[in-house]
Order: structure tokens, then sequence, then C-alpha cells
């Protein structure tokens, strides 16, 4: 590997430095150089160099050396001192490019707990002539334990990909075309024609763990013809399952939740006449996530402990052991009432256009976690005498959702964890743990009257996507998206283009709200803990402003939360091969479903949008009616 390094950099080693407001430097050292800096790094300088970032030149002691080595002493300002933690501290992304750079540092505190002010800064760079122009020049992201570095390499050789025992990685970065590819790779859109209320859903993934562990899921279930005496009602879910410690729950979830909600709403449709505009629904979704929930964390140990084999438990333990948070939101078409359920912290949010032309984002769900002053209120009462039941925002100190399915370490008695861990396996059991469970599935459930006619949309996110953006740049974000949609035309498709017009056109407004959106700043005052943005552009700093490029609106919003017209910072964050990526991002799935009255015409349809569904191959879509 040491021979790739160097066959990488046999040509020149470009590295161009930027403080707050201080000179840039340009630098072209020879392959000696560049091979001390990236692959000699067993060093004690080189090891410090990538794991203290108070050089402000942002050139490595190394290099530094063989500067003054080689007489090419360089003036250094004062040193600019931060640091980083992960989800809360100052990260900085220092950006080196040959002919133009730019630099982000997080609005936080240094090291000495004074304020740093975020900002953006773009230098251009034109002392360039050390380097061979014939060769190609190819960017980099270089990844250390607390930095990440956008460089140029040039040369044409292999780029070396091990990773240093300082934990340093270089890597080669996508380019925006590459980037886009990524990005759409896992995005899907469906047009309805049912004249049921709903004439579109858009959906993306994208994975920050491998394998990722978000799921999600879309079904339909019709329960009356169109043909029938009373017309036509569908049943309309959509699920996303924010899963953590691994996968096996959130899967889990999507193949079983519907069902499990289903079979109790036909009892209570059964029992009430055809009628599901009464409370007895709430009560049935809430049932059917408890019984998903008991199967998967009580059900299971009774079924290995009969069975005593361990590859049973092994598949049936699976997804007691991880855990994940749910969001269902239920549409009856008849009632035109929409359940929203939740158990977590993934979160719904209403979109709804007012007589101004402009959009309101209202929260349709509550962010349910050890930092919601309700949440950890509701854990005291029913663990007194606990100090720790809360702690840090999390429950017993580890966990952050106080809510959510498996998670069982937290509902099992310590003698049924220790038992399991004796004879087959369980997770280690804390301390603090007195009187399970302390996690519940029992989602929160709000009810809210569709207007289907006025345009209505929600969106639906694991929190991933609201760590980036807030409630109101997403609902402005897709006002933005439907806007340039009918500026393009509207188109949607064959029979659609007139359902998507009537519905959603001619109503822009000429004054934007903040970030240049079309949405009103909401009224609605948040519950204490809700979890507010800290990453994408509040992490790096420096807002390049929005971006419509994309056909599908759930891919369009995580473009957007990545860096939106900053093509560099996008690349760079979609570059990021995990586990480095979680330190900046999380798994990502956004479903968007737009309300509208449909016409009678090819009633019955449920159709792939292919100019927005790059992750659905072939003629057929999954089932979703």
């Amino acid at each position: 590997m040491r021979r790739a390094a160097v066959q990488a950099f046999r040509t020149t080693f470009q590295y161009t430095a930027r403080g707050l407001g201080r000179r840039p430097f340009t630098t072209s050292l020879p392959t000696t150089a560049a091979r001390r800096f990236l692959s000699s790094t067993s060093t004690t300088a080189a090891r410090r160099t990538l794991k203290n970032h108070s050089n402000a030149t942002g050139i490595p002691p190394p290099l530094l050396e063989n500067i003054n080595n080689n007489n090419n002493s360089l003036p250094l300002p004062p040193p600019l001192q931060s640091s980083m933690y992960y989800r809360r501290a100052s990260v900085v992304l220092a950006s080196a490019l040959v002919g133009y750079g730019a630099w982000y540092s997080y609005n936080g505190t240094d090291v000495n707990n004074v304020p740093v002010k975020r900002g953006y800064s773009t230098t251009a760079i034109t002392d360039t002539s050390t380097a061979d122009t014939s060769l190609p020049t190819r960017n980099v992201l270089v990844i250390s334990a607390d930095q990440l570095h956008t460089g140029t390499i040039v040369g044409d050789g292999p780029i070396s990909k091990t990773t240093s025992e300082d934990g340093t990685r270089v890597i080669e970065m996508l380019n925006p075309e590459q980037a886009t590819e990524k990005l759409r790779k896992l995005e899907e859109s469906y047009l309805v024609n049912r004249g049921q209320g709903v004439v579109r859903y858009d959906l993306v993934q994208l994975p920050s763990n491998d394998p990722i562990e978000d799921d999600h899921t879309e079904k339909i279930i019709e329960m009356q013809p169109a043909t029938s005496e009373k017309g036509g009602n569908d049943w309309m879910f959509w699920g996303v399952f924010d899963g953590h410690s691994g996968w096996t729950t959130s899967a889990k979830l999507r193949q079983t939740l519907v069902s499990f909600v289903a079979r109790e709403l036909n009892q209570t449709y059964q029992e009430s006449n055809n009628d599901l505009s009464g409370p007895g629904v709430e009560a049935a979704i809430r049932k059917g996530f408890l019984k998903l929930d008991d199967e998967i964390v009580n059900q299971s140990v009774q079924k290995v402990m009969r069975a005593n084999n361990k590859t049973m438990a092994a598949e049936l333990l699976a997804p007691a052991l991880s855990g994940s948070c749910a969001l269902l939101s239920f549409y009856d078409s008849r009632s035109k009432l929409l359940r929203v359920a939740c158990t977590g912290d993934s979160r719904a949010v209403l979109g709804r256009r007012t007589e101004s032309g402009k959009w309101t984002a209202t929260p349709l769900s509550v962010d349910q976690t050890g930092s919601n002053v309700d949440e950890a209120s509701r854990l005291r009462r029913e663990h007194p005498n606990e100090p720790y039941v809360v702690r840090n925002g999390r429950v017993l100190g580890g966990l952050e959702p106080s809510r959510a399915f498996g998670d069982a370490s937290y509902k099992w008695t310590r003698e049924i964890s220790e038992r399991l861990r004796k004879h087959f396996f369980a997770r280690s059991v804390s301390p603090a743990l007195k009187t399970p469970p302390y996690v519940t599935a029992e989602p929160v459930i709000t009810t809210t009257r569709i207007e289907p006619e006025r345009g209505d949309f929600v969106v639906m996110a694991t929190d991933g996507l609201w760590e980036m953006l807030t409630n109101e740049e997403v609902i402005g974000l897709v006002g933005k998206w439907i806007d340039a949609q009918q500026q393009k035309g509207g188109k949607q498709s064959g029979l659609f283009d007139s359902v998507w017009s009537r519905t959603f056109g001619g109503g822009g407004s000429s004054k934007d709200g903040p970030g240049g959106l079309p949405v009103e700043v909401s009224k609605v005052e948040e519950v204490e803990g809700q979890k507010t943005p800290f990453r994408g552009v509040r992490q790096w700093g420096g807002n390049d402003g929005f971006v419509v490029e994309d056909a599908n609106v759930a891919t369009h919003l995580v473009r957007n939360a990545l860096g939106g017209k900053n093509r560099e910072q996008v690349s760079a964050l979609l570059t990021l091969p995990a586990p480095f990526s979680r330190r900046y991002r999380d798994d990502l799935t956004v479903q968007v479903i737009f309300f509208g009255e449909g016409e009678g015409e090819g009633r019955g349809e449920v159709v792939v949008n292919r100019e927005a569904s790059k992750g659905v191959k072939g003629e057929g879509a999954r089932a979703k009616l």
C-alpha cells in the first residue's frame, strides 16, 4: 500500500489552507512530503496532525517541516482552536481545492469556551504554476478522527484507501453526477388515480449505516369498490421505521405492522357499522402496535425457551434485541380523516396552503425522547424513587427514544435477560434497571381532517431529516418544488396532468418566507424537548441556498438537507462511507403524500412514476394495493 500511495502522489500534492479571514497558502510539494503525510502516519508528528487541528494554516506539521527544509518558509498566522463532540460541539470542514476553496465551521464554542461564529468564505487560488497540468486532477476526501478535508490530488495513480493507525482515510470524492446518482438510487414515486383523495406519493432512502437500519412500508387496502352503492372506500397506510442497534426490528415492522393494525381496524369497522369516525379507531391502532411488540419481546422468549434451540433463538430474538421507532399514517378515504401513530422520534408534518398562497407547517406528531419533558415526567411517575430513570435525556442514560418496538433489554426483567445470556444470548443489563419495562411501543395518535381540494400534503421522515431541517423548511421546500413543477408545465404523466394542475396550480406567493421559501412562520408553540436541527448547514455553517433539481420531492428534500446549492458539501457527505458517515448524518427515510381530488377515468390505478423512480426496477411495483 505504501508503493500505491507514492504512485498516487508521484507528481504533485497540492494543499490549500484557510483560516478565519487569514491569507491562503498553496503549496506544491514533492512526493516524499506527500508520502510523509498520507503514508507515514505512524510518526508522532503525523498522528498529532490529524487529531489536533489547532494549526490555522491547515498544513500538517510534516509538510511544514518539509517546506522549511526546502527554504519555502511561509508566515504562520495565530492558531485557530476548535473541538468536536459527537452530535453537539464544534466541527470544522476545511476545503482544499486547486484554484478554489472554502471553509466551514460549526456555530459552537472552542476549547477555551469562546464562541466561534459560523461562516462561509471562498478564496480564489491562482498560484498553481508548479503543478503538472498534463496530469488529471481529482478531488479527494481526507477523513480523520475529528475532521473532514476535501483536497485535490494531481496524478493518475491509484489512491490508497487503507485506514492508518490514527483513523485517517483518503478516498476519491464523488463528482456531482455521481452524487446525484447515489442520492436517487433508492427513490420511488407512485401516481394514484383511484379517486379516493390521494394523487401521488414519493419516497426515498439514503443509508448511513451499512446495512441501513431504516425501513418503510406503503399499502392501499380497497375496503369497498368504486362501483358499490356507497361508493369506493380505501384504507391507505404509509410507515417509516427508524431502526437502531441493528435492522431486524424495522424489517419486522415493514413486514407485519400494517397487518396487525388492519386486523384491529377491521374488527372495529364491522362493529361500528362500517364507520371509522369514532374514538374506537385510535384504540384499534394502539392495540395493533402493542400486540406486535408483545410478539416481538415476550412471545419470542416463550418460544425460545420451549424450543431450546440456538438457531431458532437467533431468528426469534433478533427483533427483540435491536429496536425501532415507528411512524404510521392511516388515511380513511370515506371520512377523510388521517390518523398518525407515533412511537419514537420520527415525525410527520402537514403542509396546507393559506389564502396568501404560502404554506403552513403543522406537526402531526411529537418526538418521544428522554428530552421531552412530558415523556420524562411520565417515566418518573411510572418509576418513582429511581433518580436515573432519565439521565442526559436518555432512558436509564442509554436509549434516546422513550417509546420503541423491541429494545427488550429495557423491557425484560433482569432474571430473563441473565437466563437468555447464559443459555442463548442477550444484551448486558443496565446497572440502573430495577422495575422494567421502561420503554413502551404504545403510540401517541393524532387525528386530522384532510382537505384534498386544497392540495394538502404530509411529510413523514425518520429523525435524520429533522436533524438537518426545521418543519417550516421542509414544508417550504415542498412548496418550492410544487411551484417549480408548475413553471415547468406540471407534467405528471398522462391522466394525472389535469388532476395535479387543478390541485396544486396557481398558488405561488410573491413574498417568500424564511430562507426564501413559500412558508409562513409557525405560531404553534413547540413541546419542550423537541429535536431542533443541528446538522447540515447548521453544523458546517454557510447556507448557499436551496435548489430544485429532482423530479422526486423526497429526494429534493434530502438533497437540500445535505447542502442544497453547495454541491461540494453534498458530494462530500454522500462520499463518506459507513461507519464514518454516521458522525455527520443518520440514515434518512422520507415519504411525501399528496392529497387531491382525482378523476373517475382510470380509477383503480396505482402506477410507477418513472420520471421520479430510479429505485424501481422492471415493470411491476411492489404490492401496494
